[in-house]
């Protein structure tokens, strides 16, 4: 009888193999169909991704344009920026103009010891240095601060440059520099901070059992005498003294800040003439963030108008054809675009600002700069186009306020694209679903197939043997006879 068979195909001469593949073709259908509609769902998720991070976008430009700081902007310009210079630094600059002269800046107390030969150390003892302010006219006259003295522990042996980084560690209100020149070894010390009340005393205590030089060489106290550094030329701290149309400031600093609400002015020069200061609406920033809006508005319509686009050529849509979210939402925007403000402005359209729909069939938002311009010449009725007046109930909001109620609804996890995508996603996971249970039950499908037909092999097989023996025996049974 024939041997067992190792191989589906072999004892019968069956293709087992290409059958079996060929009814799971059949049978997978089902799941192919599946794993496309998969496909299509992931796509559309990732779409909807997009324009949700578009509109995110989008929202981001649109918040710009109901921020009060957008259209209370202004710019400022001095005539003499190398004298005076100006910047806004708060919300609370007004248009105006006005003038400064400058006839003293404020500066630093500084002052410089003797020079010692270049690497020589001190006693040890202690540096008290004390803020405060030397009476004008008598700098004898010393008034300590409210802070109190900062004590510099030096040790015996300390050099000049050991001393000078004590006190700069020390957080005492001064700075100090060692200043190397063919006669030696000077120390120089400053106030950190400009200014009549930050000047400075240093007083000087020597060991007891010290035994380098005195370190009465690096104090600084007038109202003692003459010496140490009060033996050399120092130069006392100085107030910014100026004029703003006429009346005097004086300040401890050469950087007025608020002395004009919201603005800062930093004095650099002193004036032979007064320099002139204007400050103004903001165009450019204001103008900017128009812009701003309308790039993302284009790019968000652009976004929507490939997605949702038929190709007659190829008469096939494009991933989102159709879809009724999409299309609702881009024509809700579209009529908000044309709608009227309820900001109780003299402007009562957008198109009123310049920015109106594109004569295309595009539908993006075109800017005309010279009416912007001309509208932005009234940036208080601007501010309640976009924003509303105070006090405005909800259906007297502004454009930019209600457009960006309307976005923030439409991205947010219950709007309109969060149930879309969870629809979607929702979807998909049934989906997956559908294919494992499809996917097992194919794999019990092959299963018996392949032992269907294992066993149809295998009897065919033994027939075959059969076949071929009787045969065999005939054969031989005619020639007995013959």
């Amino acid at each position: 009888m024939a041997a067992a068979i190792s191989s589906a195909g072999i004892g019968s001469g069956l293709k087992v193999d290409d059958i079996i593949t060929s009814l799971m073709a059949i049978e997978k259908k089902p799941l192919n169909a599946l794993k496309t509609q998969a496909a299509v769902l992931d796509s559309k998720i990732s779409a909807f991704g997009t324009l949700t991070g578009q509109l995110a976008s989008l929202s981001d430009a649109v918040d710009k344009l109901k921020l009060p700081g957008t259209w209370n902007a202004k710019s400022v310009v001095s005539s003499t920026p190398s004298a005076v210079g100006a910047s806004v630094s708060g919300d609370s600059a007004q248009a105006t103009s006005f003038s400064v002269a400058v006839s003293q800046l404020a500066r630093s107390q500084s002052v410089a010891s003797s020079a010692v030969a270049a690497g020589s150390g001190f006693g040890a003892g202690t540096l008290s240095i004390q803020l405060g302010s030397w009476a004008t006219g008598s700098p004898s006259a010393f008034t300590a601060g409210s802070a109190a003295a900062v004590s510099v522990t030096v040790e015996e042996g300390d050099s000049m440059a050991t001393i000078a980084s004590k006190i700069n560690a020390s957080g005492a209100g001064v700075s100090a520099t060692v200043l190397k020149d063919l006669s030696g070894e000077r120390l120089l010390i400053r106030s950190s901070n400009t200014g009549v009340a930050n000047g400075f005393r240093i007083r000087s205590a020597d060991d007891a059992a010290a035994t380098g030089p005195s370190l009465g060489a690096l104090a600084f106290d007038p109202e003692a005498g003459a010496t140490g550094m009060a033996a050399n030329a120092a130069r006392y701290g100085l107030n910014a003294q100026a004029t703003i149309n006429g009346i005097a400031i004086d300040s401890a600093s050469n950087t007025l800040i608020d002395t004009v609400p919201g603005l800062t002015l930093t004095l650099s020069q002193v004036t032979t003439s007064p320099v002139e200061v204007a400050v103004g609406n903001d165009t450019t920033k204001q103008t900017d963030a128009i812009n701003a809006f309308v790039k993302a508005y284009n790019a968000m319509n652009q976004l929507i108008n490939a997605a949702t686009k038929y190709d007659a050529t190829a008469k096939a849509g494009a991933l989102l054809q159709g879809d009724s979210t999409t299309t609702g939402l881009q024509t809700a925007m579209r009529s908000m675009i044309g709608a009227m403000s309820g900001g109780g402005s003299t402007l009562q359209r957008l198109s009123d600002l310049g920015v109106s729909i594109a004569k295309d069939a595009a539908g993006d938002l075109a800017v005309d700069s010279t009416r912007l311009a001309t509208a932005l010449k009234d940036p208080s009725a601007v501010r309640q186009f976009f924003i509303s007046a105070a006090g405005a109930s909800d259906s007297g909001a502004g454009f930019a306020t209600r457009m960006s109620g309307f976005l923030q609804s439409a991205i947010g996890s219950t709007g309109v694209l969060g149930t879309k995508t969870s629809s979607l996603q929702t979807q998909k996971s049934l989906n997956t679903k559908s294919q494992d249970k499809l996917s097992d039950r194919l794999t019990l499908v092959e299963e018996r197939m392949r032992k269907q037909y294992t066993a149809l092999d295998t009897k065919m097989a033994s027939l075959n043997a059969l076949s071929a023996y009787v045969t065999q025996q005939v054969a031989t049974w005619n020639k007995s006879t013959g």
